[in-house]
């Protein structure tokens, strides 16, 4: 009996060593499976973020001027209220034009002709944000007017106080036998670019309007559609994930057509 006690002993120290290496296996794999899977959630590519876009809406292009301003700019608008352009998406792009002979009699006429047009971006993980969109946009603006076929006495000058960035290109064109003074004033704001033009003739032997009363007329003009911009978004609201939902109860522009939230039904039953 005295001498199986030793044995047994040994016996038991033998059990106990591949038990341990089976515990300390366990642990290492366990390890290694939990640093495979930090590394494999650090791994994963993020998500590019982009700064909300300023504006979420744009006014009505045939509202944005004041009546006094188009009477004075256009003193026979044949369409007193504008003529709205084409648009497939009113809240991305929209414009509206004035235009209208005042006839003098034996003084001769005076033409004139105003449009403003409005291009609102949003922004975008792949593509940038919309002020930085916008800001591409309105550089391509000045360049499109500044390259006028057959313009004439072309100048560019840059403004202050039309939004955040303005420039005037003004210049003469020949048309129907007629000298024109035209000017074209090119603005941003936030992510919106405004695009004005304003041009005058005068017709049976009237004098041409000045190149100076030109461009002060269409800087006058640009002031109050860029103002208009902030107007139809002032009561704007920002939600949880700091983007601008349009306000409610607006008539004068339709709501942000880029929302991705769905309508909510009425609940109120209709009056019997």
């Amino acid at each position: 009996m005295h001498r199986s006690a030793p044995r047994l002993s040994r016996i038991l120290a033998c059990a106990a060593v591949p038990l341990m290496l089976v515990v300390t296996g366990c642990s290492s794999d366990d390890g290694k499976k939990d640093a495979d899977a930090s590394a494999s959630a650090s791994a994963k590519p993020t998500v590019p973020t982009v700064e909300p876009a300023k504006f979420t809406q744009l006014p009505d292009p045939c509202k944005a001027l004041a009546k006094k301003t188009i009477s004075s700019l256009v003193p026979k608008a044949k369409v007193k209220g504008g003529t709205p352009g084409k648009s497939s998406d009113v809240q991305a792009r929209a414009g509206c034009s004035w235009n209208g002979l005042d006839d003098n009699g034996v003084k001769g006429s005076q033409y004139r002709w105003l449009d403003v047009g409005y291009t609102r971006f949003a922004s975008d993980p792949s593509l940038g944000s919309g002020a930085a969109r916008a800001t591409e946009d309105y550089t391509k603006q000045v360049a499109k007017a500044q390259a006028t076929e057959d313009a004439k006495k072309l100048e560019t000058t840059a403004l202050d106080g039309v939004g955040e960035q303005a420039t005037a290109i003004t210049y003469d064109l020949t048309k129907t036998s007629e000298d024109f003074e035209y000017a074209t004033v090119v603005a941003r704001t936030g992510n919106v670019v405004v695009t004005l033009t304003y041009n005058g003739a005068g017709y049976a032997g009237a004098k041409s309007p000045s190149a100076s009363d030109i461009l002060k007329g269409a800087e006058k003009a640009a002031k109050e559609a860029v103002a208009a911009v902030a107007t139809a978004n002032a009561a704007d609201d920002v939600d949880s994930a700091g983007t601008k939902v349009p306000s409610k109860g607006k008539s004068s522009t339709a709501p942000d057509t880029t929302s991705s939230k769905a309508p909510s039904k009425s609940t109120a039953k209709p009056r019997t």
